[in-house]
């Protein structure tokens, strides 16, 4: 496996969720900056040495109300 992806949302009770497609793995955080953070360690920690993708890909998704 050379990329995993991510779908990023905003949090409801505000910062950021991180949910890995195809892989059971989950991380959250206050900014975008730990996001990365979080996300390169649940990454190393899931996958066994040197097995770990060498691209993480996150897509951000968020949703948006419009009232009529």
């Amino acid at each position: 496996m050379n990329e995993i992806m991510f779908v990023v949302e905003e949090a409801p009770e505000g910062g950021l969720t991180a949910r890995a497609l195809g892989e059971s793995i989950f991380t959250e955080a206050d900014d975008i900056e730990s996001l990365h953070q979080q996300v390169r360690d649940a990454v190393n920690c899931h996958f066994d040495e040197g097995k770990a993708p060498k691209i993480i890909r996150l897509h951000f998704t968020r949703e948006e109300l419009i009232a009529v």
